[in-house]
């Protein structure tokens, strides 16, 4: 049984190919981070190791070692610190020359590829270009356009896009028994990733760390330029703090978009609905859209290795007063 929310039309996608036996060798999986992407590459390696007649059974034996990540012919490889290095591409390649031990087929599942370096890229484009054919290669990236357009062109390409909010408010309630109130707040804030939404149900550590990222923003913009680039040095030190702190910011100004135009509807911080409201009446909307435009291009920039102090800096400085 496919264990993936959402993304139907993705999951049938893979059983046509499945039950055609007409699978590609090599798929890309692209869409925001926690979206599903990994969840959908397991629950594919599942139905093509399964041993049982409806794949993926998620009880068999084959099934429970690919979940418990101890199945000898599937990997999820991802980087070493921030990076992909060649090294791995190399182990990959020598590997997946072998026969596969115990399933049907091998299968790889590089996350987040978009960290390769330039010569690991160029190591899987060997394998990419002449596959074994009892290889499945799964990579996942935040968009496709951060890869080698080499890599992409020998890849069917699946763009994961965020869920409704009622399905994740509904996953959280069913599957993993959050209260009504709490699903409903995390759900918006998810912004239709369900990976987030079920940590921040898991780990109160999550929403504290959104809570102290709005207050320094709020701070910020009541500050001048020496503590603006002191926040931008100390933050471009934690990488993935930067991604998810743009994240949260962009979130924040497409909420004061809303909220100015006079639309409430799609708001994600429904928590904060009255701060929104005082700053919708102090910016003016070119203000504000100029700021999403800003936060939009800092995180563009850092997909595709700008500097990050450098970036923060910029992104600081456009920051509108307080």
């Amino acid at each position: 049984m496919w264990q993936v929310v959402g993304h139907k039309w993705a999951v049938d996608l893979l059983k046509r190919a499945l039950a055609s036996e007409r699978v590609a060798h090599a798929y890309l999986l692209t869409g925001p981070p926690q979206i599903g992407k990994r969840s959908l590459a397991l629950n594919f390696a599942q139905a093509l190791n399964c041993l049982d007649q409806e794949k993926p059974c998620g009880q068999c034996l084959a099934c429970s070692k690919i979940a418990h990540g101890s199945h000898p012919d599937v990997q999820v490889i991802q980087g070493e610190g921030r990076t992909i290095k060649i090294d791995q591409m190399r182990t990959l390649r020598h590997e997946a020359a072998l026969f596969p031990l115990e399933g049907r087929w091998k299968v790889y599942i590089i996350r987040q590829m978009e960290q390769a370096t330039a010569e690991a890229a160029n190591c899987l484009l060997k394998t990419l270009e002449e596959p074994p054919s009892h290889v499945i290669l799964m990579l996942t990236a935040s968009e496709a356009e951060a890869l080698l357009p080499t890599i992409v062109s020998r890849c069917q390409v699946l763009n994961l896009r965020p869920l409704a909010t009622e399905t994740v408010q509904r996953s959280l309630q069913e599957r993993w028994g959050v209260d009504a109130k709490r699903a409903q707040l995390l759900a918006r804030l998810s912004g239709g990733r369900l990976g987030w939404a079920v940590a921040a149900g898991q780990d109160d550590a999550i929403l504290d760390r959104r809570e102290k990222h709005l207050d320094e923003m709020m701070e910020l913009m009541g500050q001048g330029r020496v503590e603006r680039m002191g926040y931008a040095r100390q933050l471009s030190h934690n990488p993935e703090a930067v991604r998810e702190l743009l994240h949260l910011w962009l979130s924040w100004w497409r909420d004061l978009l809303l909220t100015a135009s006079g639309s409430s509807a799609g708001i994600v911080n429904i928590d904060r609905g009255g701060t929104l409201r005082v700053q919708a009446q102090r910016y003016s909307l070119a203000q504000v859209r100029d700021f999403v435009k800003a936060l939009r291009a800092a995180a563009w920039r850092l997909e595709h290795n700008a500097n990050t102090r450098l970036t923060l800096e910029v992104l600081m400085l456009g920051l509108p007063p307080g």
